[in-house]
């Protein structure tokens, strides 16, 4: 029956008494098994030629193109006790609008005439002010006429210097002429002396030259004592003149001084002033906090305090809004080994969870139920779970995402990059290849036209 042996004993055997043998014979199935297997090897090698999109498949989650557009949670600046609630869950605010009203719990702000008496007590430092002011201008003044009357009295002190000095001289010159007057007459009465000693003069004679010289030793002894007694005036005027010198330069130094402590008092009371200035703006900013208002358009998602009475810290976060107008966007993780395959603009399909979709990973353009976009940003350092961030925007060109779709959603993404044939991918896979790194069409001709 298998054909084994080199003895054939087939011709001895009657088939037709066998029917089953005969049936057995006659199937002709290997022969189409041999055709269906070359028929698929054929179609598998086929196969192994037609595209395949290389892919980076991460998983993501919706969020929104820029900051201000997410979800967000408002805080109260100051520390209050709530009194009275203006919205509920699912309503939708405006800017501006009233949330919540709390009232004061802090003892230092429990006047309700708190502004008022700050007010008053800033007009009060600024009258002080105004007051030291004045003093300042008053003491300037003082100084000027100090300064006027100084230089007078300097210059008649002055004159009266110089009247000394000319008198000095004037009585020097006198004193000189006394002194020849009486060297003369003593020269006189000596040459008379002996005249009269020989008998040539008369004892009268004699004694009139003795007179003439008694005389002229008198004036020239007056002389002196008047030239002494205008080198004391000289000296007087001199002491007069230093003496009233020191006199107003201590006047104008004390004048100054108390014109600098009327500038530092002034300054302390315009620093005071500008402490009230400061804290009366500070109350009047806190006043306006007592009502928590929503900083944008929006949806009022969930209350994080509830009750009337309760008292919350400032910082606390009170309640989270949704904003009403943002742009989607998806956030996803890729590898660091996928990093430098993605650059920005790069085309990317999105799968968002809820929304029955068909996916062909190789074939991205025979999927149904995926969207497109486009990477918009892609940090520059790694995030806690390893892995590096990339923002995803909309593709303009391709149709619009849903519009039922919410920030928070996950997505299966496909980062799309090179074609190549099934069997290399195929290949690449079994070894642990990365993707081929290259660069979109569009970016390699910019870059041969830039060269």
């Amino acid at each position: 029956m298998l054909n084994i042996s080199n003895i054939s004993i087939n011709r001895y055997i009657d088939r037709s008494r066998y029917k089953s043998l005969w049936k057995a014979e006659q199937r002709t199935s290997s022969k189409v098994l041999r055709k269906a297997l070359g028929v698929f090897f054929g179609l598998a090698l086929i196969f192994m030629f037609i595209p395949w999109t290389q892919n980076i498949r991460a998983r993501g989650n919706v969020t929104t193109l820029k900051p201000d557009q997410r979800p967000q949670t408002i805080h109260s600046v100051i520390g209050g006790r709530i009194e009275k609630w203006f919205v509920q869950e699912g309503d939708f605010v405006e800017k501006g609008d009233t949330i919540l009203f709390i009232s004061e719990v802090k003892d230092d702000y429990f006047d309700p005439n708190l502004l008022g008496r700050t007010q008053e007590q800033l007009k009060a430092k600024e009258m002080s002010v105004g007051s030291y002011m004045e003093k300042v201008r008053a003491l300037d003044k003082q100084i000027d006429a100090l300064v006027q009357t100084a230089e007078l009295k300097l210059q008649q002190t002055k004159n009266k210097y110089r009247q000394a000095e000319l008198k000095v001289v004037a009585d020097s010159m006198d004193y000189q002429a006394y002194k020849v007057n009486f060297d003369i007459a003593r020269t006189q009465m000596e040459r008379f002396q002996g005249l009269y000693d020989k008998g040539l003069k008369s004892l009268t004679d004699l004694e009139n030259k003795r007179n003439t010289m008694q005389k002229a030793q008198a004036e020239m002894i007056a002389g002196e004592n008047k030239l002494l007694t205008s080198r004391n005036e000289l000296i007087n005027a001199e002491v007069e003149l230093v003496a009233i010198q020191a006199k107003y330069r201590d006047e104008i130094a004390k004048a100054e001084s108390d014109k600098y402590t009327a500038m530092s008092s002034m300054y302390d009371a315009e620093a005071v002033v500008t402490k009230l200035q400061n804290q009366y703006m500070n109350y009047s900013v806190r006043t306006g906090m007592y009502y928590i208002t929503a900083p944008q358009d929006g949806y009022i998602t969930k209350a994080i305090q509830s009750g009337i009475g309760e008292t919350i810290k400032e910082g606390t976060p009170i309640i989270s809004i949704m904003p009403s107008d943002y742009d989607l966007a998806v956030a996803m993780y890729i590898r660091p080994i996928d990093l430098p395959l993605l650059e920005k603009g790069s085309p990317v399909r999105i799968q968002f969870d809820g929304w029955p979709a068909i996916v062909f990973s190789g074939w991205p353009n025979t999927s149904y139920g995926t969207y497109g976009g486009r990477v918009f940003a892609i940090d520059n350092f790694i995030s806690d779970n390893g892995k590096y961030r990339v923002l995803v925007a909309p593709d303009e060109e391709d149709h619009q995402w849903p519009e039922a779709l919410r920030v928070g959603a996950g997505a299966n993404n496909m980062l799309l990059l090179k074609d190549v044939p099934i069997w290399y991918e195929l290949w690449r896979q079994i070894n642990g290849f990365p993707p081929d790194y290259y660069k979109p069409i569009s970016e390699q001709k910019t870059a041969d036209a830039e060269k």
